[in-house]
């Protein structure tokens, strides 16, 4: 009886002080807020391209396109203190890299221009070589525009730091 009534009292003990009435609610990350992160990343080889450790946390309003898609998206839902290893695709880091763009001929800004192989199409962001002509199409090298991290996968662990007002 002695030992039944003790289990029972320590029973009663455990669910009166799991119950206590007020739930403590976490702030998570949400589009539009502005977010202190600290951060490493790192390509599937283990080689860092960035961090923000030794210098101040990176900044940023989520959901506003100050940042890659797949990082913006990844703080979604993060607690502050929190910490998260984020794998990104290229498609949502800096696109897959291009080596040509076929670029329709009615597309260009003189539609009956000449275009000849190895020739120049001068762009906004500088000439590019053109590799093939067809009647109605132009494949210009488009190397050089790509971002270095293009077609990788990047690698982020990322903690939250804070969640607040602009500084």
């Amino acid at each position: 009886m002695r030992k039944s009534l003790l289990v029972l009292l320590l029973a009663a003990t455990i669910f009166v002080s799991g119950c206590t009435g007020t739930e403590e609610s976490v702030e998570v990350a949400e589009v539009g807020d502005y977010v202190l992160v600290d951060y490493t990343g790192e390509l599937e080889d283990g080689t860092v391209f960035d961090t923000s450790i030794g210098r101040q946390p990176l900044g940023f309003t989520v959901g506003a396109g100050q940042m890659i898609a797949g990082f913006d998206n990844g703080v979604v839902g993060m607690a502050v203190g929190e910490s998260k290893i984020l794998t990104i695709p290229p498609e949502e880091a800096y696109g897959t890299y291009l080596e040509v763009q076929t670029i329709p001929i009615q597309n260009l800004p003189d539609p009956n221009g000449t275009y000849v192989e190895g020739g120049q199409l001068m762009t906004a962001y500088g000439n590019l070589t053109i590799v093939n002509v067809t009647e109605s199409e132009i494949t210009v090298d488009v190397q050089r525009l790509n971002h270095p991290l293009a077609g990788e996968t990047l690698i982020f662990n990322v903690t939250l730091v804070s969640i607040g007002e602009e500084e």
